[in-house]
């Protein structure tokens, strides 16, 4: 029998058991791994002298980039919390409390990171003095740091005191009773034991990415007027739902309120395209309201980001330690508004107050609400909360012990139970969540319970109801269509010099809705329609040239080929349920020769096209966006053998047709194929290449102005991931 057992549990992630030493490893841990060990039985509940726990692994193997096709690859604080508590590794008198620490082996550089981002998981801001410096009062500051103390147990502890590290070289180092492991190349590692050996390949393939734990639908929604969307009830342990979680939809306009893990899985099943999020509102920077922010770096706008400056500060930290980044840099992708605590901040009619919630990080809870003829609408959001009786057993009379005041108590007890329209409630139970018996008496008019992997009992049923994905409350019905709204906006934007009639003329159309995987454009088929798409998302397939591309709302599918009359070269399939404004193509034709556009529109297709199939700019980039681009670029021919010069103006490089070889000195790094890119440092870091570049053969290649994709948070997310990876090589 085998001495090292290997499963691939998901996409990119294995696990290495090795049972006579003691050893098992969960290979890379994006998020929701947990629940995919959970899910091939690889944890399951045991027993041992009357005392039930999990089984799991016992070490973490991370892997060499943080970024892969998008998605976090290591995220390893709800990993370790499994083994330190739901294990019982850390808990005093277990039985699998046997003085060994749970351990994370990597790279020195993914070690230290992920050691920083646990500790800013665990605590958040971690002394008066940052909690100051995000705008709070000494005395708040005080009471803050008062109660985190009290949910640590009186003290913050240094990650590095409950975990134990492994620093991964190329050669083999032994990690725990005689099992070694080595690094064979970039993320690729083999693990070896009394002369038997195993490997493990973390790389994902190009279009491949961290799959979810569960299987969700597809829903058409409507865009209403003052609703909430239920995209999530569950906590970061459940294996068959996505985390608590809403969508907000005001006068037409998407928000989210925190995004968990398989944010674009969530979105991509309700049939929304993360290029029409508006903002997002952010309770707390645990992961399973954290992680999935690089979801919304996947769009070709700065989405805007409101929470609390508390808020804000202690998220801000997290994400600065995860990807090794100044803290600044959050401000690149995100537009940065501020809320102020228990005050209506105005967002555009739309009133949104925070409240503070006590919880081992800096947390901020929500109640929205909306004008209507009899007053308002509300909704509360409520995540997290901490239950009542837990709460008021933090209260001390002593200013020298660590706790919170009656006064602190009243205030907070006061502000959960406070009446809205609909509210949702952190009902998780234990030390650090709610409980839905303190609700008992709630005056609202609806509750909705969530935040918990457990069956509602008898009793909490009768005090609240539970709420399926994909669910609406509607709390101000839309009397507008806001999909021709939206239409009008793009076409706008598209174009600016075409009197409001003529628009009108293509906005007299009909809508027309697309179930998911049907088929709107077939290659190699004359297509007498053309669509502008308006909710959901469409992939773009060219199987010949292996290329396969996802469009989002905004994007016109299908104008050239209606335009000449010739069969399309690509097929449209829709991936969700989309929207579209269907034109016919004969219609759209005079539109384009009465405005004088089709030159203009001709002379951009060839470069618009290149960048929908490039891997930099295939993705969520919008019809405008991509036309600003296209105008932009310029090519340059290099002959073989020609060694490209390092030019004093900052481009991103793009190579139409040849090949490239990436060097330094004598060592040769790389070989760029077509469709590549380079320069990502001067993006990211306004500085030109370290590297130089040669040309293999005859080569063409698209220039940018560094200035112009800078402020494209999809683009700046993959040149970071990029620029990650070249480095390790």
């Amino acid at each position: 029998m085998a001495k090292i057992r290997k499963i691939q549990v998901t996409s990119g992630v294995y696990w290495v058991g090795v049972p006579d030493a003691r050893f098992y490893v969960l290979c890379c841990c994006p998020a929701d791994s947990i629940k995919h060990l959970m899910r091939r039985g690889l944890i399951v509940t045991t027993e041992r002298n009357g005392v039930a726990f999990e089984t799991g692994p016992n070490a973490i193997l991370l892997s060499d980039v943080l970024v892969q096709n998008g998605g976090f690859a290591n995220l390893s604080e709800f990993p370790v919390l499994q083994m330190l508590y739901r294990q019982g590794m850390i808990l005093p008198n277990h039985p699998n409390n046997t003085g060994e620490k749970p351990m994370l082996i990597g790279s020195k550089e993914q070690v230290k990171a992920q050691m920083q981002y646990i500790y800013r998981g665990n605590y958040g801001l971690i002394s008066e003095e940052e909690i100051i410096n995000a705008g709070v009062s000494q005395k708040t500051a005080h009471e803050i740091m008062s109660l985190k103390l009290k949910f640590a147990f009186g003290n913050i502890r240094k990650t590095e005191d409950i975990l134990d590290a492994k620093i991964v070289e190329n050669e083999p180092i032994e990690i725990r009773n005689n099992v070694f492991i080595r690094r064979l190349g970039l993320n690729v590692f083999q693990f070896q034991y009394e002369g038997e050996h195993v490997t493990v390949d973390l790389n994902l393939a190009p279009n491949e990415s961290y799959g979810a734990s569960y299987t969700l639908g597809f829903y058409n929604i409507k865009r209403e007027y003052f609703g909430v969307i239920h995209s999530g009830e569950a906590d970061g342990w459940d294996v068959d739902r996505p985390t608590m979680s809403s969508i907000l939809m005001f006068q037409g306009k998407i928000y989210l309120i925190d995004a968990g893990p398989n944010m674009l899985y969530s979105l991509m099943s309700l049939g929304i395209s993360v290029n029409e999020i508006e903002g997002i509102f952010h309770t707390h920077s645990h992961d399973d309201h954290f992680c999935g922010l690089p979801a919304l770096m996947e769009a070709d706008h700065k989405i805007k980001y409101y929470a609390t400056p508390l808020v804000r500060t202690s998220i801000t930290k997290k994400m600065s330690a995860l990807l090794s980044i100044d803290e600044e840099e959050l401000r690149s992708y995100f537009e940065i508004h501020d809320l102020e605590f228990d005050t209506w901040n105005n967002i555009g009619g739309l009133g949104v107050m925070p409240i503070f919630s006590p919880h081992p990080v800096e947390t901020n809870i929500f109640i929205f609400r909306v004008t209507r003829e009899d007053g308002y609408a509300s909704y509360a959001h409520f995540a997290d909360i901490v239950s009542l009786d837990v709460l008021e057993g933090m209260i001390t009379e002593n200013d020298r012990e660590i706790g919170i005041s009656r006064e602190f108590f009243d205030k907070v007890k006061k502000e959960y139970l406070s009446s809205a329209h609909l509210k949702k409630l952190d009902v998780g139970g234990g030390l650090i969540h709610g409980k839905a018996k303190d609700f008992q008496k709630d005056p609202s008019k609806k509750l909705i319970l969530s935040h918990t992997s457990l069956k509602l009992t008898g009793q909490q049923k009768e005090i609240g109801s539970g709420a399926p994905f994909g669910m609406t409350d509607i709390l101000i019905p839309a009397v507008q269509n806001y999909t021709f709204r939206s239409a009008f906006q793009f076409l706008q934007s598209y174009f600016p010099t075409v009197p409001p009639y003529h628009m009108n003329m293509l906005l007299n159309n009909a809508l027309v809705t697309f179930n998911p995987d049907s088929i709107l454009i077939k290659g190699g088929m004359p297509n007498p329609e053309i669509y502008l798409i308006l909710t959901g998302n469409v992939e773009m397939i060219q199987s010949e040239s292996d290329v396969n591309s996802m469009l989002s709302s905004g994007a016109l599918i299908g104008e050239i080929s209606g335009l000449t009359r010739s069969p399309s070269k690509e097929t449209y399939r829709a991936v969700n349920f989309v929207q579209a404004l269907r034109l016919p193509a004969r219609l759209y034709l005079d539109f384009v020769i009465e405005n004088g556009l089709f030159s203009d529109i001709e002379l951009l297709q060839d470069n618009r096209e290149f960048l929908q199939k490039s891997r930099l700019f295939g993705k969520s980039i919008s019809y405008p966006i991509q036309n600003k681009l296209a105008r932009a670029m310029r090519f340059k021919d290099y002959a073989a053998g020609q060694v490209l010069p390092r030019d004093t103006k900052l481009f991103i490089c793009l190579i139409k047709r040849g090949k490239l070889e990436r060097y330094i000195g004598e060592n040769v790094l790389e070989t760029l194929d077509e469709g590549d890119f380079f320069g990502e440092e001067t993006v990211l870091f306004g500085t030109s290449s370290l590297f130089q570049f040669r040309a293999v053969e005859p080569t063409v290649i698209y220039e940018i102005d560094a200035d112009m994709v800078r402020d494209i948070p999809v683009v700046r997310w993959k040149l970071f991931e990029t620029h990650e990876k070249r480095n390790k090589l």
